[in-house]
């Protein structure tokens, strides 16, 4: 049986004003949803924009629903968690996905962030802890465990050697972009380096996302990090 997420006594106060981040939800348990939803709700700095409680119906309403950031249980019926992030990398390539799991189980999160999520947070993280896996993945963060991190640069460091010569086909801005996101840059931060604009800071990392072959910031960062080491 899954737990139950305990609410907060008040409505959790954001550290700082920042513009208003679209979320939904996508979770089984009816209990933890409506947990879930009413924590949200309660945050002024988010705005929750819909709540699934299968794959299929993510996918169906999600894609219009158009949200920033998803919390993506990993444990869905029929389709799993996993199966779902996939998909919604595809309909929404932009939309960072964080996993919740009952259980720090490294090969499933492990397995989630190489279909497209950007984090994962545990069941029974506090209200705050939430609040701020959703702010820190906003900002272009990933939030995981050490242990986690280790275990995606080991997997990714083979396979980022054999596919080394594709950095190369990266343009110079291209390159500049990938080099501040393996920094831990946000979007925000890389285009004030380069004195552009977000939005010409995202059409860059979708550029390179395909000429590397990777569905995600963690995928991309882990593949030029490798390669550094490697040369």
């Amino acid at each position: 049986m899954k737990p139950t997420l305990m609410k907060p006594d008040a409505p959790a106060e954001p550290v700082t004003k920042t513009q208003t981040i679209t979320v939904a939800i996508v979770e089984d348990d009816k209990g933890i949803r409506q947990s879930l939803e009413w924590l949200l709700e309660c945050s002024s700095e988010i705005k929750l924009v819909a709540s699934c409680s299968t794959a299929e119906e993510a996918w169906r309403v999600l894609q219009k629903a158009a949200p920033q950031v998803v919390l993506m249980d990993i444990n869905l019926p029929v389709h799993s968690g996993i199966e779902c992030t996939a998909r919604l990398k595809e309909l929404l390539p932009t939309v960072q996905v964080i996993m919740i799991t009952v259980y720090d189980d490294s090969e499933k999160v492990f397995d989630a962030l190489r279909a497209g999520a950007s984090g994962y947070i545990l069941k029974r993280a506090s209200p705050e802890q939430i609040l701020q896996a959703i702010r820190e993945v906003h900002a272009g963060g990933v939030p995981m465990s050490s242990g986690i991190a280790r275990k995606v640069l080991s997997s990714f460091r083979e396979s980022a050697r054999a596919s080394a010569s594709k950095e190369e086909g990266l343009s110079r801005r291209e390159q500049e972009v990938l080099e501040l996101l393996a920094k831990g840059c946000s979007n925000k931060d890389i285009a004030n380096k380069l004195s552009v604009s977000i939005v010409t800071v995202t059409w860059h990392l979708q550029h390179i996302y395909s000429k590397l072959h990777v569905r995600s910031r963690t995928e991309a960062a882990v593949k030029f990090l490798s390669h550094q080491k490697g040369r």
